[in-house]
């Protein structure tokens, strides 16, 4: 199985975008904003971006990038040692997650750093994993089989994905978690009071993502669907087309298009959708 990386990652204040050549770009969270300090990166092949619901006490955040060396860089906030990676080897992957950080190796195994106390760090045990994803407090894994494994807080269910097979990828948001099947075919458990596990009846899916409270997807053909809370407009994307990859943060999404441009919708008071002038990002 093999997971394409991420060259798009949303936030709650900003969002990361990773151009061909291997330079990393950010908007979002004010000029001051230390997550956004990435115009020195070079060498990525792949980026996350530490996403949090929405509330009084979670404005800061922390960006990640993996190097095509096997080396991780981390910028932000770093309260709890979730940019602690420099001594990180053989990485093939990354996800980031509110105050923590986590590593895919070559070999199956995972690498976590930062907040720990609701479980979500509590990988060392986990083998054959292909895929990553954070949530606010709990983390998700995609194992070789198709299988899933999660840790962490599981007060709404958002960890109940034992039974969960023949997947091909999985994202987690705050209080859900989202897989996609190798048929295309959408599954979701957790928290359905926002509406954002109503993807049963998704087909022809390619690429998701989870935000807070809403998950995206992208159809084969191109199109952008999505489900869930749409109080800040996150969820208007009926008219997006040619786009082969979405991010989902907090409560704005993008999208990028065939062509290497990204576009967005959804929350934009610190500058989080300030995308229209980004090229050059593609899928490798």
């Amino acid at each position: 199985m093999l997971i394409r990386p991420s060259v798009l990652a949303a936030a709650r204040r900003h969002s990361v975008g990773l151009r061909r050549d291997g330079t990393v770009l950010a908007v979002g969270s004010g000029p001051a904003a230390a997550e956004c300090r990435v115009e020195r990166w070079d060498g990525a092949v792949s980026v996350a971006a530490g996403n949090v619901h929405t509330a009084r006490n979670t404005g800061r955040s922390h960006t990640v990038a993996l190097r095509s060396d096997g080396t991780v860089l981390a910028t932000g906030w770093d309260g709890d040692g979730q940019c602690a990676v420099s001594g990180w080897r053989g990485v093939t992957a990354v996800a980031a997650g509110w105050r923590r950080t986590l590593g895919l190796r070559a070999d199956g195994r995972v690498l976590a750093t930062g907040r720990g106390a609701e479980g979500q760090c509590d990988v060392g045990h986990w083998r054959e994993v292909v895929a990553l994803s954070c949530g606010d407090w709990h983390s998700v894994g995609v194992r070789a089989d198709g299988s899933a494994v999660a840790t962490g807080n599981n007060r709404r269910g958002q960890c109940a994905v034992a039974e969960w097979r023949g997947l091909a990828d999985v994202s987690a948001g705050y209080l859900h978690t989202v897989g996609l099947r190798a048929d295309g075919r959408a599954v979701a458990t957790g928290d359905r009071a926002t509406g954002a596990c109503a993807v049963d009846a998704w087909e022809d899916v390619v690429a998701l993502d989870a935000g807070s409270y809403h998950t995206v997807g992208v159809t084969a053909s191109g199109r952008v669907i999505a489900a869930g809370d749409n109080r800040h407009g996150q969820c208007e994307v009926g008219g997006w087309r040619d786009v082969v990859a979405v991010a989902a943060g907090s409560t704005h999404t993008l999208g990028l298009r065939a062509d290497g441009t990204v576009v967005s919708t959804g929350n934009n008071a610190d500058g989080q959708c300030e995308v229209a002038a980004w090229s050059g990002i593609h899928l490798p």
